[in-house]
């Protein structure tokens, strides 16, 4: 390959000026095109009560427009060209969308993302990027205002580390599990391994447990009732090992959940460690959604127990603590175990091998190589907000959600069927058949005045109303509740039902 030298290089530059096209790399153009931006996210922002929380439009509307090849040349001012397509085309959300747990956003998440781009570092090993590597000791920051236990944290002799999503961090942690295990009774015996999970664990714990070889008929999801609040309960955990045990199969992995997707039930975190304690079962805590309720001190007996049984804790900062998509946080007692699993070496690989022993491969933590500055975003908020800030977001949304349920008791036509959690509220209308509620929410979402979703549990269709994301105020609440009013007299009206009074709420 020929070195292109500085003179050269410079001509280039100059041709390319001439022609009027500016390097993919210019300052001067970069602080236009930045501006450009900023103002383009600051104007959405500021209006983005003028825009339907759900888009009328069918498949295939964005790729009919769209050219079928790239261009061969830049486009006249093509930023500017292409932000007009985005705010006619592409833009999204609203406050009123409470369909899903939220991918919370702020100032300093979307700056922090905007620098780490700006500087597109990949701190996938220290001798990489010392700084950028180190600053990754910000998940001790967070854990500690989560209050998790201390073994889980570098100061502890565990560690964190910061991924893209849930599903990434519980594939790594089965994998360092499965390895663990394997080491102890043979490779051949991968087939015989057993995870445990609940009906209502959200389905990326058996992708991930699929992912890393785990046979289809030894993922257990465990049954659990409204009678225990869609919880997982020791003592059906440890009848399901128990039963694997003589059927002379292998307990892998237990994961509980604080927070489920339906419900946020939480499970017992400590009575499950109880259930397994002496089976060597790796215990996660997916805390993807409620992990962040415990940056309130009020909340964070819910990761109760973890300190003596959790082998890894993940839970989500994009959700509901402000940092933008995307960061998970994952957590592990032994960062050995990841490094034994997922650890890769390579002369090309730019390590000091002086040093080894005292610094962290983050590239050894994760089934990638390469991976994103994570931790500016992360340092950014925390230090722009910091702990009391964060827990005014939480406090704020859960207050929010409870003037909800209070909104849906008072209405003798509906019923809160669970109990709610932090803040989400689950609601129906009762004495209806299913299939009513069903269109209830189908014609809530197609007001375009508020989004909803759904879950199925113990046989109930109820409406998910999550509140969290950070535009959200309280007469968005009043005016959703106005919809489903709205939409419920409208429903029961043409079906020719009357719900039932109130009855089974908690």
């Amino acid at each position: 390959m020929t070195i292109m030298s500085d003179a050269a290089a410079h001509a280039e530059s100059a041709s390319l000026l001439a022609a009027g096209r500016r390097p993919p790399l210019d300052a001067g153009e970069f602080r236009r095109q930045g501006r450009l931006v900023v103002d383009f996210i600051a104007d959405y922002y500021a209006r983005i009560d003028d825009y339907p929380v759900r888009p009328s439009v069918t498949p295939g509307f964005l790729t009919s427009k769209l050219p079928s090849t790239a261009p061969m040349t830049p486009e006249h001012d093509a930023l500017a060209a292409a932000l007009r397509d985005v705010r006619d085309l592409i833009l999204p959300g609203s406050p009123r969308h409470f369909a899903h747990y939220p991918a919370s956003s702020s100032n300093a998440g979307a700056l922090g993302e905007a620098l780490a781009a700006g500087l597109d570092l990949n701190p996938f090993t220290w001798a990489a990027s010392p700084a950028a590597t180190e600053l990754e000791i910000v998940t001790d920051w967070l854990g500690k205002a989560l209050h998790l236990p201390g073994r889980l944290l570098f100061a502890g002799g565990g560690g964190g580390t910061l991924m893209g999503t849930t599903c990434e961090a519980m594939l790594c942690a089965i994998v360092a599990a499965r390895d663990a295990k394997l080491a102890v009774v043979g490779e051949e015996r991968i087939g015989d391994l057993v995870v445990y999970c609940s009906d209502q664990t959200h389905f990326s714990f058996l992708k991930a447990a699929r992912i890393a070889g785990i046979r289809r008929v030894n993922c257990r999801e465990i049954p659990t009732s409204i009678q225990n609040g869609f919880e997982l309960t020791g003592e059906s955990v440890r009848a399901a090992v128990d039963a694997d045990v003589a059927a002379g199969r292998v307990p892998l992995f237990l994961c509980a959940t604080v927070g489920t997707t339906a419900t946020a039930a939480v499970d017992p975190v400590a009575e499950l460690g109880a259930a397994v304690e002496g089976r060597g079962v790796w215990v996660h805590v997916d805390a993807a959604y409620a992990g962040a309720a415990c940056v309130c001190p009020e909340h964070s007996h819910v990761i109760a127990g973890a300190g003596d049984v959790a082998d890894s804790v993940s839970t989500n900062p994009h959700k509901w603590l402000l940092a933008n998509l995307d960061c998970c946080a994952l957590w592990v007692a032994r960062p050995a175990a990841l490094v034994a699993a997922l650890g890769t070496d390579d002369h090309v690989i730019l390590k000091d091998a002086d040093v080894a022993d005292a610094v962290v491969d983050y590239k050894d933590w994760q089934v990638a190589l390469s991976r994103r500055f994570r931790a500016l975003k992360l340092w950014l908020v925390l230090r722009c907000h910091g702990t009391d800030g964060l827990r005014a977001t939480v406090r704020a949304h859960m207050r929010m959600a409870a003037a909800f349920e209070r909104m849906v008791r008072a209405d003798e036509r509906f019923e809160v069927p669970v109990p709610r959690r932090f803040a989400l509220v689950c609601f129906r209308l009762v004495g209806v058949e299913n299939e009513v509620n069903r269109r209830v929410l189908e014609a809530v979402n197609a007001t375009g005045r508020a989004y909803m979703s759904s879950a199925i549990v113990g046989g109930m269709y109820v409406l998910r109303c999550a509140v969290g994301n950070t535009l959200t105020e309280e007469r968005h609440m009043r005016e959703a509740w106005s919809v489903v009013q709205e939409q419920a007299s409208a429903v029961l009206a043409t079906t020719g039902q009357h719900s039932m009074l109130r009855r089974n709420s908690f």
